[in-house]
């Protein structure tokens, strides 16, 4: 895709790996979100692994230069040090967020570092992989309580009202922590009867609840079903109200979802597992 000059951003950021760009981009990320006026566009370069093609990254980060008239911002989790070196001499604001970190710790270990490309992909020959991987596949098997049979093998079973972020947070669970995250919706039906579901009763000790604030709950579910009854203001309102009425009078430890991040929210759910 050609770059453009378009103004509706102050500044372009571009990420550079020899793998998938995903860490540079998750750090860069972190770092830029401090500065919250500013409109950045951000672009990821994966996959440099040669001096090629830092050169054409080059060329590439260049040209956005010169379209903005503002030399561009790159974090770069380059590891071979001949292709960072090409990449350097680009007119840009070069953050290199290996050599930040690693070379401390080579320092303070006493030892190099194996300055091998692609070192985070042997995570996919490890255990701890191999469990993030069983551990997606179980939470979208038990997604919106679609499966009973076996809830007695999962970490934390979320539960709350349609639409308050389950379904997320147990997928963030999954893929960054392997836990085995199942989720189960608390619907009008529940709060008719005045109890959970039968079956939640059989694994309680493991669930943890979610809410959310009944004007942002409206939001979203407009948007999924425009102009429905469940979606109506006062509807969400009676469907929290009941949820977190439930929650409270069963004990389950839970918390709102609606000005908090799915990285904090997960790490509340986290914490809570650790104390269990």
């Amino acid at each position: 895709m050609p770059d453009t000059g378009d103004t509706r951003y102050d500044r372009t950021v571009f990420y550079l790996s020899d793998g998938t760009g995903i860490t540079a981009e998750t750090f860069g990320h972190s770092l830029l979100s401090q500065f919250e006026d500013l409109r950045l566009r951000t672009v990821r370069l994966p996959f440099i692994d040669s001096t090629e093609k830092a050169h054409e990254a080059v060329e590439r980060i260049e040209r956005q230069g010169r379209v903005d008239r503002h030399r561009p911002i790159v974090f770069s989790t380059l590891v071979d040090t001949a292709i960072n070196d090409v990449v350097r001499q680009a007119n840009c604001r070069f953050l290199d967020l290996f050599a930040t970190f690693v070379e401390p710790l080579e320092v303070e270990f006493g030892v190099r570092s194996s300055h091998r490309m692609g070192r985070s992909h042997a995570a996919a020959d490890s255990e701890a992989y191999r469990n993030r991987i069983a551990a997606i596949n179980f939470s979208l098997a038990h997604d919106d309580g679609q499966q009973h049979s076996e809830l007695h093998q999962a970490d934390v079973i979320l539960v709350g009202v349609s639409r308050c972020g389950k379904t997320p947070t147990s997928l963030y669970l999954a893929m960054q922590h392997g836990i085995k995250a199942a989720n189960y919706p608390l619907i009008p039906e529940d709060f008719d009867r005045g109890r959970l579901p039968d079956e939640l009763y059989r694994h309680k000790a493991k669930l943890f609840g979610l809410s959310i604030a009944p004007e942002r709950l409206a939001e979203v579910r407009q948007e999924r079903r425009p102009g429905s009854r469940y979606a109506a203001l006062d509807n969400c309102r009676y469907e929290v109200a009941e949820a977190e009425s439930m929650m409270r009078r069963e004990g389950i430890h839970w918390l709102s979802t609606t000005t908090k991040s799915i990285e904090e929210i997960a790490t509340t759910v986290l914490q809570q597992l650790a104390e269990r």
